[in-house]
């Protein structure tokens, strides 16, 4: 679906009758108006209820209401400026119930303005939000998004998914955003997609400080009790697959936003959506690829933060090709990078190796410490070495595939070619013409795409020797790739560009860094997504990766005492859970991160 706003021709005006039920408003029906229940509603099997009918008033619309003032039809006015008019209505209309929802969670109905506090800024998408959306279902539908709910704290909700979320956890979109071209339609049909939605946006307002009449854990109550019943009565014919897909993905992106202590409803979610996919593991369209690739994504992300094994198996080494968006054009200065996984997909296939081997490092030191048998313990051996060997000389050797019109910066002698990208080796006889060169944005973006995934090579090395070969902290393997991951991840941000999937390998790296240069390196990354990103698990690790930093610290200060202060500060190093953990047990970040009650998934 190709999503545009064009200004249809003039219709004639259709009048309707104002007395039908509200789901039927809602919807967008023809209600027939049967009391006490339409046949609409007892068709869908759902509560009909009716309002009072007022009388039609005419709107004064307010005058400009600073920068972001816009006619009121575009589909590119700020969000400032639409949060404005939707506390407008507000007070002038209160907030009307759907006849889906009964209460707000604190018993009262939600009336009442948006209330703002001012925390963190909003993120400047000037570069990678340079696709306004307009209302994506109607060719021209005033006010914006009204075809998705009469309620104006609602339509704020959509909008911010489509002109904020959207665009903070995708790597590729010059034709239109995935999540606006395959999951936003579903909502129309499904109301636990429409309820997740809400619940993800919600969430992500209340952390920048913009609280909504009706509270983000009231959105995902809703969406957790439809999409139970979704799944009840799936079955041939029934319910769309991919409607329970796109309502536990969004519900995955929520956990993983809120961070609620030690929840592990993450990997409940893709226990889930696993199952529905491996029932036909054969994707049928375009929406079930890019579902399956989030859940494959976050399935390895999910393991690396609970050190835990991914519940999919790895693909094999070349079978994940770059994911698009739906109508890119095949020769695209971004054909080479997935929407999902950036430049990675290439590296995922050895990440998601990775990732499975510490449950096999903690089976084989379950059965050295309980003297197994010895065939056992000698196969599980040799299944570790050999696999860990095999992931290090497949990071060694992999590099990202570049777009063939891209030549990085300082890859280039020459200064000319290295800022127009027209550095081309076309071979004779060759008649096809060369790609046009690429713009000053598309070029920072592809930058941020490319140290984004070398982040990911680098502290894939830091996990394999510190995690699972067990270096110490100062081993010159550990601290080289530490240094590296981190240079990366500040050109990332520095380039501006996509920042989505940037957390794990920046956490790994930043855990591990020592010098005064490495830790400011880390901090700076850090700073950057959460102003960009602004969500909670972002804000946790970096709480983690500072109490990491003070407790190897204070190890470091107990190392350097006599024997009579190194035996104190050790007893105290057991109290409070500071200092250097010996092998066989957690990593010291997944202590820390135990004792501060956090639960952090890196996506």
């Amino acid at each position: 679906m190709l999503l545009y706003t064009r200004k249809a021709p003039p219709k004639a005006p259709k009048r309707r009758s104002r007395a039908g039920c509200t789901y039927c408003k809602e919807k967008k029906k023809k209600c027939d108006e049967v009391r006490p229940q339409c046949s609409r509603c007892a068709e869908h099997g759902i509560e009909c209820a009716y309002e009072a009918v007022k009388p039609r008033q005419r709107k004064k619309r307010e005058g400009p209401l600073g920068e972001g003032a816009s006619d009121s039809n575009s589909g590119t006015c700020s969000l400032g400026r639409r949060f404005s008019e939707a506390g407008s209505d507000f007070v002038a209309e209160g907030d009307e119930s759907d006849g889906e929802e009964e209460e707000a969670p604190s018993g009262k109905p939600g009336r009442g303005t948006l209330t703002v506090r001012p925390r963190s800024v909003y993120p400047n998408l000037a570069m990678i939000s340079p696709y306004p959306a307009g209302s994506p279902l109607l060719e021209f539908c005033p006010p914006l998004f009204s075809e998705f709910s009469e309620r104006p704290s609602r339509r704020a909700l959509i909008d911010h998914f489509c002109n904020i979320l959207s665009h903070l956890i995708v790597f590729r979109e010059e034709s239109g955003n995935p999540f606006q071209q395959l999951v936003l339609p579903l909502t129309q049909k499904s109301v636990p997609v429409m309820n997740a939605m809400y619940a993800l946006a919600s969430a992500h307002l209340e952390y920048q400080g913009v609280e909504n009449p009706e509270k983000s854990l009231f959105f995902h109550n809703r969406a957790i009790q439809g999409l139970g019943k979704l799944i009840e009565h799936n079955g041939p014919g029934k319910v769309n697959r991919n409607e329970i897909l796109a309502a536990i993905m969004l519900l995955v992106y929520y956990e993983v936003l809120v961070q609620r202590g030690h929840s592990n409803i993450v990997s409940v979610h893709l226990k889930g959506a696993l199952t529905v996919l491996c029932a036909d593991p054969d994707p049928t369209d375009a929406t079930t690829a890019f579902l399956e690739r989030a859940f494959r994504f976050y399935d390895v992300i999910a393991a690396l933060s609970n050190g835990t094994a991914p519940l999919s198996a790895a693909p094999a080494p070349g079978c994940l090709q770059p994911f698009p968006p739906l109508g890119a054009h095949a020769a695209s200065p971004l054909s080479s990078v997935d929407t999902l996984l950036g430049m990675s997909t290439t590296l995922w296939p050895i990440i998601h190796r990775l990732s499975d081997l510490l449950p096999l490092k903690r089976e084989l030191e379950l059965a050295v410490r309980f003297n197994d048998v010895m065939p056992k313990i000698a196969a599980l051996r040799a299944e570790f070495e050999s696999t860990t060997a095999a992931i290090e000389t497949a990071l060694a050797q992999w590099q990202p595939h570049l777009p063939p019109n891209f030549i990085p910066d300082g890859d280039d002698p020459n200064p000319a070619r290295r800022n127009t990208g027209k550095s081309l080796n076309i071979p004779a006889g060759d008649t096809d013409p060369p790609p046009s060169p690429m713009s000053a944005p598309e070029r920072a973006r592809l930058h941020s795409i490319l140290h984004n995934a070398l982040a990911y090579r680098h502290s894939a090395f830091v996990y394999l020797y510190r995690t699972l070969y067990s270096y110490p902290r100062s081993h010159p393997a550990v601290q080289t790739n530490a240094h590296m991951a981190l240079e990366h991840c500040v050109t990332t941000v520095a380039y501006a560009g996509p920042m989505g999937a940037l957390l794990w390998p920046l956490f790994a790296a930043a855990c591990e860094a020592v010098t005064t240069e490495d830790r400011s390196l880390a901090e700076r990354a850090f700073s950057a997504i959460r102003k960009r990103q602004g969500m909670m698990n972002i804000e946790r690790s970096w709480e983690i990766v500072q109490e990491v930093w003070r407790r190897a610290d204070w190890a470091d200060v107990v190392a350097g005492l006599p024997d009579e202060g190194r035996r104190r500060g050790s007893m105290q190093s057991m109290h409070s859970g500071n200092g250097e953990l010996e092998d066989g047990q957690m990593d010291l970040w997944r202590q820390v991160s135990k004792d501060l009650g956090f639960n952090i998934v890196f996506g």
